[in-house]
């Protein structure tokens, strides 16, 4: 999905694994007898301490253990989760950790994303491995690099797929949504020098800037459809429907309906770009929202996305929180 190269960008550098670990899905092994070698101190939402006694070498096949069962709802394939994780390699490197917050960051950051889709800051095997767990619950996995990343992993990262890798996992919330959802009610007129938004349907909406308008050099929204869902906290996940397009021509980048629907990412942690973070915290599930991102709040610090020098301008629909 291109969120990842667009809004989301942010998201790989706050609490990703180091060279990118590993390239793309892989497969799950079945759990295996063994015990395991890792031991795990400390309570569930709480950090955890990973210790590993010397000498020690990792099975051969995955092992997950359930150190803390959780009281909430079951977690489904496809349902949208917040989770918190530490990993590292059982000689000590770090994989990466959601319990330290961020400079200037007001919550920590961590992971959000749909059960059975690959993540940026986790293993497909590790993140698939929250399905049939209930909310609350506490579990480790552990093993080879080869065991859990298999083919995938990425050899510019330093790890061996012999190296023994640990993660340990906190399932903070889960929630099931339709991704084919939008917020539904009726739409408000544009602000005078706001751009319009047309709905149309599961299609990318259609966004008109204004003509001969110039585009605002802070970050400006407006609330389309009013929702009656929850406000939105930050450090929540926000499950969303979107379409982006450029203030300068009009044109296109992205949307979520074109990549199999809603999709989902924390807010107001810098996982986002810092016009969404403005914009979208304190808004209700069920907000259908204009935002309009000048290149400071935007792609400014990264040319890279071949948006730094745009002001963009969104449609986004809050169709749930996690």
């Amino acid at each position: 999905m291109k969120l990842t190269k667009n809004t989301r960008r942010a998201a790989a550098a706050a609490i990703a694994v180091p060279v990118l670990m590993f390239t793309a899905a892989c497969g799950s092994d079945d759990d295996s007898a063994d015990s395991g070698v890792v031991k795990v101190d400390g309570k569930a939402g709480e950090q955890p301490k990973i210790s590993v006694p010397k000498g020690a070498k990792p099975s051969d096949k995955t092992v997950v253990k359930t150190l803390h069962e959780g009281k909430g709802a079951t977690v489904k394939k496809g349902d949208f989760v917040r989770l918190d994780f530490i990993g590292q390699t059982m000689k000590g490197q770090s994989l990466g950790s959601t319990w330290s917050k961020q400079p200037g960051a007001k919550e920590r950051a961590q992971v959000v994303g749909e059960v059975g889709q690959p993540s940026q800051m986790l293993p497909s095997q590790v993140m698939e491995e929250a399905e049939g767990k209930k909310v609350g619950t506490r579990f480790e996995i552990e093993g080879t690099a080869k065991s859990i990343i298999g083919d995938q992993l990425n050899p510019q990262a330093g790890v061996k797929a012999g190296d023994g890798l640990v993660w340990v996992v906190d399932v903070v919330n889960a929630k099931k949504v339709d991704k084919k959802a939008a917020a539904k009610g009726e739409q408000a007129a544009p602000e005078a020098g706001m751009p319009e938004a047309k709905d149309n349907g599961q299609k990318p909406a259609t966004i008109t800037v204004p003509k001969g308008e110039k585009a605002p050099k802070d970050t400006k929204d407006q609330v389309l459809i009013k929702g009656d869902g929850p406000k939105v906290k930050a450090g929540q996940g926000v499950i969303a429907q979107y379409t982006g397009v450029k203030w300068e021509d009009g044109k296109m980048f992205d949307s979520s309906w074109k990549h199999g629907g809603a999709t989902a990412f924390q807010i107001g942690t810098g996982q986002v770009v810092k016009g969404w973070d403005k914009a979208l915290v304190g808004k209700n599930v069920g907000d259908r929202v204009l935002v309009v991102v000048p290149p400071k709040d935007g792609y400014a610090a990264s040319p890279q996305s071949g948006l730094a020098k745009n002001t963009l301008v969104f449609s986004v629909d809050i169709i749930g929180a996690v």
